[in-house]
C-alpha cells in the first residue's frame, strides 16, 4: 500500500472546490435515491453528460457521489412507502416496512443509513486492497455459471420473500422471467411475445413496473378493506441505533463481504447483493421467524450487501475494464471520457487514481448518512398525513416517475398493467419481490442460457460438471429439498426421536 497515494487523494478530496463538488452530488443521489422512479444508472448517466465540460476531478468526484447516494438513499421510500426508492432496495422492504408499521420507522431508517454507509466503506477498503485478485475470480465465471448465478437468486429470494410458502416466491420469480422475455431475443434479435408493438420490442420498461408491482397494491389497500392502521411514529434513541449495529457488527462483515464480491461478478448488480447478503444473516440466524416480520438484522444486512456490491462493482471497472453493473458501465465510460485508462495498465500508469476512487466512496458514505438522516426529519412527516390524502399524490408521483423514464406515455401504460399484475399477486398472496427479481434476472439468465448451450453443442453437461457450476447446482437443489413438505416432516420425525430417549430417562 501507498501511503503516499492515500494521502494525495485525501489532498484531492478536501480542496474546497471539489469537496463541494462531492457533497452537492451526494445530496442530489439522495433524493434520486429516495424518489420512486429515478435510479441510480439514471442520475450517473445524465450527470456524466453534464460534466463533460467540467475538469476531470471534479467530474470524477460528482459522479461517485451521486452513484454513492442515489443507490443509499433507495431504502427510504421502501421503509415509509412499501415503494423501494430503486430496484436495489426491494429486499429492504421485507423488514424495513414492518418496522415501519411498528413505529420504527425512524429507526429503520437509521439502520438502513448506518449499514450502507459501512457497506460501502467495507468495499472500499476491498477496492483499495484486494482489486486484481479479487477481479481475477470474477474471470471464472463463464455462462453456464451465470446462468445458475440468476438461477440460484431466485430460488433464494422465492425461499425468503414467501412467508413460508416458497413454490409461491418461485412461481413469482418464474414469471418476473417470462415478462423479461418480452421484446427481442437477445441472441437472434427476433421479436418475442411483443404482439407487432414497436414499443414492446425493445422490452417492457423495469422501472415502471417495480413502481406499479409495490406502489399501486398499497394505494389500492387504503381504500379497500385491506387498509393497516396508521403507522405511529414514536422517536428513536441515536445510542439504540448504534447499539443494534454495534451488536450486528459480524452481520455488517458478512454482507458487506458478500456484496463485494456479487459486485465483483460482471452483470450481477446491487440486487443480487442485497439478497445475497439477507439470506446470509437469514441462514445463520436462531430466530428465522423474525425476518419478514420487522428484524432490524435483515434490514443491515440487504443495506450493508446492497452498496458494497455497488462499490465492489468498480473493481472490475479499474482493473479489467469489464463493469460490474450498468451504473458501472456508464462510469466506466466517464472516465475514459475524462482521460483515464481503466484496465490492467491503470496500476503502472496512474495507480493513484484507485486511491482516489477509494478515498471518495469513503467520504461520499460519510456524506451520504448525514444528509439522508436530515432528509428522513422531513421524509417520515409523510406519515402523519393521511392516507386518503397521501395515496393520490404518491400515485400522481408514481405515473410521473414512469414517464421521466423514457418520456414516453406507453410507460405510463405499463405500470398501469403492472399495478394489475401487482393488485392480483396481493389477493393471492404471492410475494412481489421476487417477481421484481426476475425481471432483473432474466436478461442474464436467458442470454447465458442459451450462449452456454451454444458452447457446448446442446449439452447440458457443462452446466453440472464444471467446478463452481456443481456448487450452484448442489446449493439450488439443497434449497429447494428443504422446501419440501417431506423434508418438514423427516425433520420432526428426528427430532420426535431424539425427545423420546430424555423422556424415557
Amino acid at each position: 500500500m501507498q501511503f503516499s497515494y492515500l494521502a494525495e487523494a485525501f489532498q484531492i478530496v478536501f480542496v474546497p472546490a471539489h469537496f463541494l463538488a462531492l457533497a452537492l452530488a451526494t445530496f442530489v443521489g439522495v433524493v434520486v435515491g429516495i424518489l420512486p422512479g429515478l435510479t441510480a444508472t439514471m442520475a450517473v448517466a445524465l450527470l456524466t453528460g453534464l460534466t463533460f465540460g467540467f475538469g476531470p476531478v471534479i467530474a470524477v468526484v460528482a459522479l461517485i457521489g451521486v452513484y454513492e447516494g442515489a443507490i443509499s438513499g433507495g431504502g427510504q421510500a421502501g421503509i415509509l412507502l412499501n415503494i423501494p426508492g430503486t430496484p436495489a432496495s426491494a429486499a429492504t422492504v421485507l423488514d424495513g416496512y414492518p418496522m415501519n408499521r411498528q413505529g420504527k420507522a425512524g429507526l429503520a431508517i437509521f439502520l438502513a443509513t448506518g449499514a450502507s454507509m459501512c457497506g460501502t466503506i467495507l468495499a472500499a477498503i476491498f477496492l483499495l486492497f484486494l482489486t486484481p485478485p479479487l477481479a481475477a475470480i470474477g474471470l471464472y465465471f463463464q455462462s453456464y455459471e451465470f446462468f445458475l448465478l440468476a438461477l440460484f437468486g431466485i430460488v433464494i429470494c422465492g425461499n425468503l420473500a414467501s412467508n413460508g410458502d416458497a413454490l409461491k416466491g418461485w412461481m413469482a420469480g418464474f414469471l418476473g422471467l417470462l415478462i423479461s422475455m418480452v421484446g427481442l431475443d437477445p441472441i437472434a434479435a427476433l421479436p418475442r411475445f411483443s404482439f407487432d408493438n414497436i414499443m414492446m420490442r425493445g422490452g417492457l420498461p423495469l422501472i415502471p413496473l417495480m413502481i406499479a408491482i409495490f406502489g399501486i397494491p398499497e394505494i389500492l389497500k387504503v381504500f379497500g378493506k385491506q387498509t393497516a392502521p396508521d403507522s405511529q411514529i414514536t422517536k428513536f434513541n441515536v445510542g439504540e441505533g448504534v447499539k443494534i449495529l454495534g451488536k450486528n457488527t459480524p452481520a455488517l462483515l458478512r454482507s458487506g463481504s458478500i456484496g463485494t464480491f456479487m459486485g465483483i461478478i460482471p452483470g450481477v448488480g446491487e440486487d443480487v447483493g442485497g439478497w445475497m447478503s439477507y439470506w446470509a444473516t437469514k441462514s445463520i440466524s436462531k430466530t428465522k421467524e423474525r425476518f419478514g416480520k420487522g428484524a432490524p438484522e435483515g434490514v443491515i444486512s440487504v443495506e450493508a450487501g446492497a452498496n458494497a456490491a455497488k462499490t465492489g462493482a468498480l473493481i472490475p471497472v479499474l482493473s479489467l475494464a469489464i463493469p460490474g453493473s450498468t451504473s458501472a458501465a456508464i462510469l466506466l465510460a466517464a472516465f475514459f471520457m475524462h482521460g483515464h485508462r481503466p484496465g490492467p495498465l491503470l496500476m503502472g500508469e496512474d495507480p493513484g487514481f484507485v486511491y482516489q476512487i477509494a478515498v471518495y466512496f469513503v467520504i461520499a458514505a460519510i456524506l451520504m448518512f448525514i444528509f439522508a438522516m436530515g432528509l428522513s426529519r422531513f421524509s417520515v412527516r409523510i406519515l402523519k398525513v393521511d392516507k386518503t390524502i397521501l395515496m393520490p399524490i404518491i400515485f400522481t408521483f408514481c405515473a410521473i416517475g414512469a414517464f421521466l423514464v423514457r418520456y414516453v406515455f406507453f410507460d405510463v401504460r405499463v405500470m398501469f398493467l403492472g399495478g394489475f399484475i401487482g393488485f392480483l399477486l396481493l389477493y393471492a398472496r404471492f410475494p412481489a419481490a421476487p417477481l421484481l427479481l426476475g425481471m432483473v434476472l432474466g436478461d442474464m439468465a436467458e442470454a447465458n442460457l442459451v450462449r452456454g448451450m451454444m458452447l457446448s453443442d446442446g449439452s447440458f453437461e457443462p452446466f453440472v460438471t464444471r467446478p463452481i457450476s456443481l456448487i450452484f447446482v448442489i446449493v439450488i437443489s439443497l434449497l429447494v429439498f428443504t422446501q419440501l413438505p417431506f423434508f418438514g416432516k423427516l425433520v420432526n420425525l428426528v427430532k420426535g426421536r431424539k425427545k423420546n430417549p430424555e423422556e424415557e430417562k
